[in-house]
Formats: C-alpha cells, structure tokens, sequence
C-alpha cells in the first residue's frame, strides 16, 4: 500500500453512517457463527449454519407477534424465519460472491433489451456533490492549461446514489454465505462479497412499484409504511408481474416528504416495512431500488429490517435512487417494466460504488 493512503478501520453509529458495519439493536440470532481457528474462511460452510439455524428455531418455540393491529401483519417468528429459514446461503456455492445477481443470466439481460422501443432514458442518480472537493489548475506552455480535481466523501448513507456490496452489513450469523466480518473486513478493504463482483454491470427487466400514485397522496408517511402485500397489489394495478432475476424499483416519494417538510435521515422515517422481504424473496428479486429506505422504528425492534434483504438472500441494494423523474415517465409511457442498466465502478475491496443507474424504454 502506498505510504500516502490512510488505512483506516471504526466503527460508525447507525445514524451517522446509515449503513454501517455495526448494525446495533436486535438481532435474531444468539450468536454469530464464525469458522474455526483452525479452519480457513474459505472451506466455511454456510449450508451447515443454515441447518443449525433451523434447529435452533424450532427449539426457541413461536415468538410473541409485533406490536400491530393489522391481521396481516406476521408474528416475530414469521419474520425471523424469512431471515433464517430463507436466506440463499449456499444456493450458488458456498464460495458464491454474486448472490441473487446469479439470477440475470444473459437470456434474462437480452429479454430487458428487448423491452427497448423508444430509446427515451430516464437517469436514477441523485445530483453527487462531494463534502470535500479540491481543484487545481495545471498552466501548460503557450498559455493553455488544464484542470484536475479530488473528490473525498462517505458514499453510505442517504445522500449519495450507491450500490451496496454484499459485504456492506451483517447480522450475528455472520456477513454474505455466513463469512466472519472481523476475517473478511481489514484496513485494506474486504476480501469477500466486495463490489467488483458485479463488475460486468447489472443489466436486467426494470419493475417501478408506485406508491403515491397508487395512493393518491404525494408520498409514503411515517404511520403507513410500504407492506408487501401492497407491492403485490401495486403491480397488479399496473399490469406488471414482479419476476425472478429483475430490477425491482419501489417509489416512495422521498422528494415530495422532503419538500412538504419532512426530514429523511438516519433516524425515524417513513418507508419500506420489513413484510416486504418476503415479497422480494418470494419473487426472487436481484435488485432492489428505493428512495425511502427501512421504515423506522420497526415494530420487531430490527435496527436494519430491509437491508437485511443484501446479507440474507444476496440482493444488491440500489440506496438512494432518484425515483420520481421515473414514475413520471413510465406514467406518460404507460408502462412500469424497462431495461435497467446498473454500472458499479470496479473498485478493489470496495463494499459499494456510487452509480448512475440508467432506465432505457
């Protein structure tokens, strides 16, 4: 490593990072699962934790329900065992660094070119504006000259449009595949799950799910969060299925919330419940993109109860997007499916990359 690079390695709060290491609150398991000290990471087996998992699921009995009074909302054990029971550990290899974007064969991305009719392109990327941001002019002979800059910035949280790794989070089961994070995460960057995984790009069927049109109202609010069962009903209303291997792109009307007031930040805030895991697990999504992230506080007391979806079930998280511009579109277009175009930077160890996702009709 370069003596001018800074090796760095803490631990940021919840709210600071909004996607930090350290995910804090409740979690299901009792305790993480990390390899042996005589077994190397790489021959860990997430198969033999998810069948231990099980066991201890059903020796724990049924836990008490979440504090709702919607009938539909599931109990606690409901919910840990879409998060134990279902997690895609192991489903492509134990060794598997691509998860769920496994699932975009390139019959999968040639079937999304072929929804391209019109050619109009709608950006999702919010306007990217460093914290820090250094120039420096460059005079050259004869009076000419050129300019360079330095970009510094924390792309996690709720800022910046970004892709998440699959080593970006974990839970007490450990990270991706049940990977130990004090193995896999170093001062050099991580060495499993990282960004570069999808380093061809993420190319696949666009869904847009919109909330507020289907609402009436301008934007999700923090009393009446996105429930799976209302993604379903959503799709249905559009006349548009959710199908394995796509990109699914949830508006909520985070733009909206912010002009009426309202503030969107790491700590309580309207968005997605976690009943929609389920919905995304069930229909074996490989993206999931949203303006309003995990709806706070969660009933079941999980400090990340949709990020969950990235470590669990392998799914790239697309945080941040700029989802508006595109509801408009596909409400003048008609249509709610599209190509999308997804393009992490090729990073080395990176756990994310700040993206300009791309919608082509």
């Amino acid at each position: 490593m370069a003596s001018s690079r800074r090796r760095f390695l803490t631990t940021f709060g919840a709210a600071a990072a909004g996607g930090a290491a350290s995910l804090g609150g409740r979690a299901f398991a009792k305790t993480r699962s990390s390899p042996p000290a005589t077994q190397a990471p790489d021959m860990f087996s997430p198969t033999e934790l998810l069948e231990r998992r099980a066991k201890e699921t059903v020796a724990a009995g049924t836990a008490a329900p979440g504090a709702q009074s919607d009938p539909r909302m599931p109990t606690a054990a409901e919910v840990e065992s879409w998060y134990t029971d279902r997690r895609n550990w192991g489903r492509w290899g134990d060794d598997d660094q691509m998860g769920a974007i496994n699932l975009i064969t390139p019959e999968k991305s040639a079937a999304a070119a072929a929804l391209v009719s019109t050619g109009r392109k709608v950006s999702m990327s919010r306007v990217f504006e460093p914290e820090q941001h250094f120039m420096r002019k460059n005079p050259r002979p004869g009076g000419g000259g050129s300019v360079v800059d330095y970009y510094g910035f924390i792309y996690h949280g709720q800022t910046i449009t970004h892709i998440d790794a699959l080593c970006h989070m974990w839970d007490t089961d450990g990270m991706w595949q049940g990977r130990d994070p004090d193995v896999e995460i170093t001062t050099r960057g991580a060495t499993f799950g990282t960004i570069d995984a999808w380093s061809d790009g993420i190319i696949t069927r666009g869904v847009l799910i919109d909330v507020p049109r289907h609402r009436n109202e301008p934007h999700v609010t923090p009393d009446r969060p996105v429930h799976g069962w209302e993604i379903e009903e959503i799709a249905r209303a559009q006349g548009v299925a959710v199908e394995p291997g796509d990109a699914l792109l949830v508006y909520s009307g985070k733009d909206s919330f912010v002009r009426a007031g309202g503030t969107y930040a790491g700590g309580d805030r309207p968005g997605l419940s976690v009943t929609c895991a389920k919905f995304i697990r069930d229909h074996d999504v490989s993206l999931l993109g949203w303006d309003m992230m995990d709806a706070r506080p969660d009933p079941y007391g999980l400090a990340f109860p949709m990020h969950g979806v990235l470590f669990n079930y392998g799914v790239a998280l697309l945080d941040n997007a700029l989802l508006e511009p595109l509801a408009e579109v596909c409400a003048e277009e008609g249509r709610y499916e599209f190509m999308f175009m997804g393009l992490p930077l090729k990073v080395a160890r990176g756990t994310g990359s700040p993206a300009n996702p791309v919608a082509l009709f």
